[in-house]
């Protein structure tokens, strides 16, 4: 069963502004499918063949003679040497949407590619299904806790088993998974990480000793959620600073793992500049936890931490699917302990949001929104509470209690 991804409408209205487009995103996330529906009627070549790799890599200039565009080539990051020969037909020929690309790897992470075709590529990101496709509705605007996007959401509103969200969230959001109730979770998984490390971490780096790598997959995992420390890191794997340093790297560059960085100005001098590490999927961390069900999940010590993880994946999903690539969202957290979990900048506007997994927030949860206030040449905006509560109401004077299913 295919399941309608908001990012198809965006591809297409880039495509009709470069001569190339790529999308990015983790293995197995559905770029292929998606693509393969774009460019139905177009050429389409993968550079997991070996021979179409080996025809790539070793004569790239005739490549594109025996096929020429418009063509979808997937997998892109195995041979970036075409990028080359892409600059030099779209410099050339001077048409938009001619090559449709698909990589595993971010691409600001491929080398020469950024400089390559600056200005000739429309870069996209996908991660997994979101929960507004799960639940098939047709509403493709980037989250903001504003009376304008919430009289917009509401109009796609649909019933919503609010005692469905840990399943949800335990099973992670692969395609594969969501349109297919039978594919056993753990059997999944295992393929998945086999596959990652064979395929994606080799390419990047030669990681020497897997076991280690997989114990460290597995740290990061236990701190989705939780400030980066890759010191503590470091020491429970065995490695040293450098090595957890490059790791790191990895999981960012294949999109396994997102940084949110911390808010921070001159003015905010006592403000922690740590960022905060999560999985873009779930699923594969509650795997590598070993959390083998959704109720295990739910009343374990990571639930809050999980929660979050999957809140702020669904926001990125909605920036990204819209073709928005880097969305200013931060945290903030000083040396006092004040904290709010996401801040959305807008318009030099501040914009704050507190997860919370129970469905009862009060006052207390958005007191530290008030530290906003005193940031200098600041303005801070309406927030929220995200959480379990079914109604969207009001909390403390624009703050809102913000269910799930608003995000």
């Amino acid at each position: 069963m295919y399941i309608n991804r908001h990012i198809e409408d965006t591809i297409k209205r880039i495509s009709k502004m470069f001569g190339s487009i790529i999308v990015t995103g983790p293995r197995q996330v559905g770029k292929t499918t998606v693509l393969k529906k774009i460019t139905e009627d177009m050429t389409y070549v993968t550079l997991d063949d070996p021979f179409v790799l080996q025809s790539a890599i070793l004569e790239p200039g005739t490549f594109f003679k025996n096929m020429p565009p418009p063509i979808f080539i997937d997998e892109i990051q195995y041979a970036p040497n075409l990028f080359r020969f892409i600059k030099m037909f779209i410099d050339k020929e001077n048409k938009k949407g001619q090559f449709f690309l698909s990589g595993s790897q971010q691409f600001q992470m491929m080398k020469n590619v950024s400089e390559s075709l600056a200005g000739r590529i429309g870069i996209l990101n996908l991660l997994g299904i979101s929960l507004r496709e799960l639940e098939n509705i047709d509403f493709n605007k980037p989250f903001m806790p504003t009376s304008e996007y919430y009289n917009d959401r509401r109009a796609h509103l649909k019933e919503f088993e609010y005692k469905n969200i840990w399943e949800i969230i335990h099973r992670g959001s692969m395609p594969e998974l969501a349109s297919n109730k039978d594919y056993d979770w753990s059997v999944y998984y295992g393929s998945y990480m086999k596959t990652y490390i064979e395929r994606d971490v080799r390419e990047l780096t030669q990681v020497g000793d897997e076991v280690k790598f997989l114990r460290f997959m597995t740290c990061i995992a236990a701190s989705t959620g939780q400030l980066l420390n890759l010191a503590s890191v470091s020491r429970d794997v065995g490695i040293s600073q450098p090595t957890a340093d490059r790791w790191l790297s990895i999981l960012q560059a294949s999109n396994i793992i997102y940084l949110l960085q911390p808010y921070y100005n001159n003015i905010t001098k006592r403000a922690i500049k740590t960022p905060k590490v999560y999985f873009t999927d779930t699923g594969l961390a509650a795997y590598l936890t070993r959390w083998f069900t959704p109720d295990v999940l739910l009343i374990g010590a990571q639930s809050g931490a999980f929660f979050e993880t999957f809140v702020l994946a669904e926001i990125l999903k909605s920036y990204y699917n819209a073709g928005i690539l880097d969305p200013a969202i931060y945290f903030y957290r000083d040396k006092e302990q004040n904290e709010i979990d996401f801040i959305i900048e807008e318009n030099g506007i501040l914009y704050p949001i507190e997860v919370k997994k129970h469905a009862d927030p009060d006052r207390n949860d958005i007191s530290t929104f008030e530290i906003l206030d005193k940031i200098s040449g600041m303005k801070r905006g309406p927030g929220g509470v995200i959480c379990m509560y079914d109604r969207l109401i009001p909390l403390k004077d624009d703050d809102m209690v913000i269910p799930i299913n608003y995000v």
